[in-house]
């Protein structure tokens, strides 16, 4: 029976930043009759004051009356005893999802979550719907010709990357698989990649080490049989203009954002925070100066920039990188500089798989080692492979460069070394028990199947190594004098590339060459009436009638009569589907040249006629001076 859409619904979250996510969620599934409350309280108050409410969506971790004490309430007020009650909780760990059942939830999410989850448990919540029995075994899937057909999920990380460059080498023939096809699943979330595992609609999961230790005791049938790599992530803050700034009093009172609570972001964030004298935790759950929230990973710069109340996040790559370079952001530090080639993401398959097909186990953990391996030795080529990889639809618009400078990072990603170290998950598991409250101690010796690793990295010749958790106090002292100094890095490197060069009044300039289309000799331009001073008027080019923009005359420089020897450059975009065009004049082309981000400088800043809005750049090169152009700003400069 479908769901009724004009149902009131009440959403409890004390975060304003959530709680705007998570209406924007019902209104996207179709719910807009939405009343809220920020607290157990003050939701008992709207209730009272509602007495028409058919769903419950509330957090868990809330001020005054947190979201169990709520749900215990609503269960035993006789009014409200059957109204559908989701919960929704930062926390990842198997164990309050038991708590709430017991007091009679009706179904339960983990926060961040996006508008397809929200509606699929509305529709399982309101028809009675249970959670896939994970007990039941799956049925894998076979091609005709009897080959595994494994299917294997991840998110948009450079974690993942060894599962997009072995796709790769499986698509161009370099590796051909005897045992199984490879399929793989790009998840939205880390909450839809655990379902997935978790339920059994995939077979595989390149997914967060202590997500897959949580799953792991609560009985979900995987194992662990590789690491997907080591170190791989970054911690940012809030790029700011002060000088100098004290890390402590800039952290104090603000909001830092983590992509789930079961991860090692969360374990390292908290050693850091901790060894500067800050007490960090969630909101609800005691006394703290530094609040985590839980976002979206591809979220995080957006959101960093957008709060006022957010100082930085801690995210695999390459979603910090980008932020800097982007100038959202500055750098704080490596993973990598705490704890030395560290475990984060791993390889878990589903204990069906492993039992049935060992040998596609033995073949797609080998395949995973030679691919690690491609990384270490050839980061261009696997910076180009990942960007098609982890944005096939251009929603994060990464780029080659950013990429590549993660990948060569010295503190950075590590594929060259997979092997599971058992220890390593231990430190995991203790550190976030004993030091922060979360987990359960599971028995690594029946989680950790070691036995493909050890074959495959003996075949490619590594040596399992440990890893190294740096001596803290130390560590974090150089990275506080290190913001003390001013350092910055990576500022420029969304803005490295191919550029197209050309000349405006015997002046250099530079457009990214992804924006070209083709160079035209001058033709014939029709006029067009009220447009634009700027606007030249128009072409007809191969059928198609294109703008042609005065460059000249857009940076301020004056025109020429004579126009013979000009070109148009014919520029070219798609948003949404639709490719836009656009010609600019310019008097003559030179060449393409690659632009290194140690050649890029920051532009003047100076009181002029707007002409600097297009200005993206000064690139410093030996031969002189090219004035970098922002191809979105002339593209914007039509409407």
């Amino acid at each position: 029976m479908p769901v009724d859409r004009n149902i009131k619904v009440l959403l409890v979250e004390d975060s304003k930043v959530a709680r705007k996510m998570q209406k924007k969620a019902l209104v996207d599934v179709g719910f807009t009759n939405v009343i809220e409350a920020d607290n157990g309280q003050n939701a008992i108050a709207k209730l009272q004051e509602n007495s028409d409410v058919g769903l419950i969506l509330s957090d868990w971790n809330m001020p005054v009356m947190d979201g169990y004490e709520f749900l215990v309430w609503v269960r035993s007020n006789g009014p409200t005893t059957n109204v559908p009650f989701i919960m929704a909780t930062a926390r990842g760990e198997k164990k309050q999802a038991a708590a709430a059942t017991e007091a009679g939830v009706s179904n339960f999410i983990t926060k961040p979550f996006g508008p397809d989850e929200l509606r699929q448990l509305i529709d399982d919540t309101f028809s009675g719907g249970k959670k896939a029995d994970t007990s039941k075994p799956l049925v894998p899937q076979t091609t005709p010709g009897g080959k595994l057909l494994l299917n294997v999920a991840h998110i948009q990380i450079t974690d993942h990357l060894t599962l997009g460059v072995l796709k790769n080498l499986i698509e161009s023939g370099k590796i051909a698989p005897k045992h199984f096809e490879l399929q793989t699943s790009c998840m939205p979330s880390w909450n839809s990649l655990q379902g997935a595992l978790e339920k059994g609609s995939v077979d595989a999961a390149f997914v967060l080490a202590p997500i897959a230790m949580d799953l792991y005791g609560f009985g979900v049938p995987i194992k662990l049989v590789l690491f997907a790599h080591k170190n791989g992530s970054i911690s940012v803050l809030k790029k700011s203009e002060e000088k100098g700034k004290d890390l402590k009093e800039f952290f104090r009172g603000k909001t830092f954002y983590l992509p789930h609570e079961m991860s090692i972001h969360h374990m390292l964030a908290h050693m850091f925070l901790t060894q500067i004298g800050l007490k960090p935790g969630f909101f609800g759950r005691g006394d703290f100066d530094v609040l985590f929230e839980v976002v979206p990973p591809v979220k995080m710069p957006e959101f960093l920039a957008s709060n006022p109340e957010a100082c930085g996040y801690l995210v695999a790559e390459p979603l910090g990188t980008k932020a800097i370079a982007e100038g959202i952001a500055d750098l704080l530090f490596l993973s990598g500089e705490l704890w030395e080639s560290h475990p984060c993401c791993v390889v878990t398959i589903r204990d069906e798989i492993i039992n049935q097909y060992p040998d596609a186990v033995q073949e797609f953990t080998t395949f995973l080692v030679e691919a690690g391996k491609f990384i270490g030795e050839k980061p261009e080529t696997a910076a180009e492979i990942g960007v098609n990889f982890l944005d096939p639809n251009k929603t994060l618009n990464l780029k080659v460069p950013v990429l590549k400078n993660v990948l060569k990072e010295a503190q950075g990603i590590k594929t060259n070394d997979l092997f599971p170290v058992v220890d390593d998950l231990d430190r995991i598991q203790q550190y976030m028990v004993h030091q922060m409250g979360i987990g359960t101690i599971i028995d690594l010796s029946g989680f950790v199947d070691t036995r493909f690793a050890k074959l495959a990295c003996k075949e490619s010749g590594f040596v399992a190594r440990r890893s190294n958790i740096r001596e803290i106090s130390s560590m974090v002292g150089d990275i506080v004098s290190r913001q003390k100094e001013g350092f910055v890095s990576k500022t420029n490197l969304n803005k490295e590339g191919q550029y197209l060069i050309f000349t405006l009044n015997g002046q250099e300039y530079g457009i990214d060459i992804l924006w070209v289309r083709e160079i035209v000799r001058m033709m014939a331009i029709r006029s067009m009436p009220k447009a634009p001073s700027f606007v030249k008027g128009i072409v007809n080019l191969r059928d198609r009638i294109i703008p042609i923009v005065d460059l000249r005359y857009k940076l301020g420089i004056e025109s020429i009569e004579d126009e013979s020897h000009a070109r148009i450059i014919v520029l070219e975009n798609e948003v949404n589907n639709i490719v836009d065009q656009i010609g600019v004049i310019v008097d003559s082309v030179s060449d393409v040249l690659s632009i290194k981000a140690e050649h890029i400088e920051e532009p003047p800043s100076y009181k002029n006629n707007g002409s600097n809005n297009y200005i993206l750049a000064m690139a410093n090169m030996e031969a002189g001076i090219k004035i970098l152009l922002d191809t979105k700003q002339l593209f914007a400069a039509r409407a």
